[in-house]
Formats: structure tokens, sequence, C-alpha cells
């Protein structure tokens, strides 16, 4: 019986690593060579837990391609949990309130794992033609203005326990490093806003502040991005504090929610 239970726990944290790798790939998906470099697992193993997933209906592939991407069931389950964990539209009035003040465009970023998922974006009157963040892509936490600033508001071991498992991830990030990551951190907790100034997308400067949940965990943020020739220092520091007061009351609408819910529940 435990070598069955630890067999299926491995299977459940590769099946789980993979949804998270199909997640960042969006509507075309990714070939099994490149899922099984990525979640660095041998492809048999990968061809079996993709296999049990599409038994599922979490992963579905292309015939021709032979390419995977997530199933109708991964939807499904996400509309489902939407009713309870969604925060967008807690979040949407404090955006809307950003993207008109600022003009730029504003991004809710909310902490999964070691990631940091885009959830929800606005634009305002003066967006960045290339939009530089996908809504429901994943970065390693701590990567863009976002992510940074939930990093940086993280208890000190548990941000070195991420730093240090996300790190052989960074290069490919506008040649990041654990060490600059570091730095970054240290930075944001001094200046009390996180500011990414064209390391991650040449030309454009983001600015991010975290909001914490009910049990003062940092589990998300709101930011800023615009072409850097805008985000001059004063701007960039009116804009940090538009984040915070903006942060303050996403906060307070979760706070309110979570009463509610579950008395509605």
């Amino acid at each position: 019986m435990p070598a069955t239970s630890s067999s299926d726990a491995g299977s459940l944290k590769r099946g789980v690593l993979i949804l998270k790798l199909l997640a960042t790939a969006g509507s075309r998906g990714l070939p099994l060579t490149e899922i099984a470099a990525h979640a660095d697992l041998p492809h048999p193993s990968v061809h079996r837990v993709l296999k049990q997933l599409g038994a599922e209906r979490l992963v579905e592939r292309h015939p021709e391609l032979k390419r995977y991407r997530l199933g109708p069931l991964a939807f499904e389950l996400g509309v489902a949990g939407s009713t309870m964990h969604d925060i967008r539209d807690l979040c949407g009035p404090a955006m809307d309130t950003l993207a008109r003040l600022t003009e730029d465009t504003i991004y809710l970023v909310i902490r999964s794992g070691f990631d940091a998922v885009c959830m929800h974006r606005h634009e305002g009157s003066f967006p960045i033609r290339t939009l530089v963040l996908e809504v429901g892509s994943r970065r390693p936490l701590g990567v863009g203005a976002g992510g940074l600033a939930i990093l940086a508001a993280l208890g000190d071991e548990e941000r070195a326990e991420i730093i240090e498992r996300v790190g052989p991830n960074l290069e490919a990030f506008g040649h990041l490093s654990a060490e600059a990551l570091a730095e970054a951190c240290a930075a944001t907790r001094e200046r009390g806003a996180a500011v990414i100034d064209g390391t991650i997308n040449l030309g454009v400067t983001a600015v991010g502040h975290h909001f914490r949940d009910g049990m003062g965990q940092p589990v998300g943020a709101l930011s800023a991005a615009a072409l850097s020739q805008r985000m001059t220092a004063p701007r960039i520091r009116a804009i940090a504090e538009l984040l915070r007061t903006a942060c303050g009351e996403v906060e307070q609408r979760m706070r309110a929610r979570k009463r509610a819910g579950w008395l509605a529940g």
C-alpha cells in the first residue's frame, strides 16, 4: 500500500506540473518533446501522464500536429472554481480607476505556487501597442512588476526558497539571475513598490504593488505598464501611490466577500 500511495502521489505531482506547462502554451499547445524538456522528465513518463490526463479530458491532442493543450475539463473546472476564487470583479473598479488616472495598461497578477499568473488587463487611453503580458500567461514569481511585488512582500525564508526554486528559469527573461532577483526584492521593499525598467521588455517600464488576503499573505498585485519615456521618476512615484491605494481597496473588498461567501455557503 505505501508503494502504491507514493506512486499515485508522484503521478499526481507530474500531472499538475504538465497542466501548468500547458497553461502557459495557449491554444497552440506543446509537443511531447518540449513538455518533457520543460518538466525535466523522461519521455515515457510524460507520455503516460498525458494519456491519463487525456482520458479525463484534462488534456487534448491534435492527431496531425501531435501537440497537446488543455482539454475541456480544465475549462469546466476553472469555471466552477471561478465562482469562489475569481477576484477579477473585486479588482475591476480599482483597475478602471487606475487606467483612467494613469492612461496606461493595468494588470492583475495573482500568485500560483512558484508562478505569477496574469488574470486580467485594463487598457487606458495611452496603451502600449505591443502587449507585454497576455491574460492567462504564467511567469516565475518575481518576473515582471506584479510578480516582483508579490515576491518582495513574502517573508525572508519563503522568498529565499522561491528564488532558489525559480533561479534556473530566469535566464529566459532578460538574462535575469537569482542574485539579481534577490537584489530587486530588496530594492522593492525599500522603495515600497516594484519597478521594472526595460529588463523584461525593452522600452517598457512597469510599476507594481501587492495586496494581501484575510490571513495577511501576499496573494496578488496590480501593476501599470507604459513606454519608458512616459515613466519619469516623479510619475513612477505618483503611480506607486495610486497602486498602493488601489490595492488597499482590493483588500477591503476581499475581506467583505469572504465574510459574505461563507455565510451564504
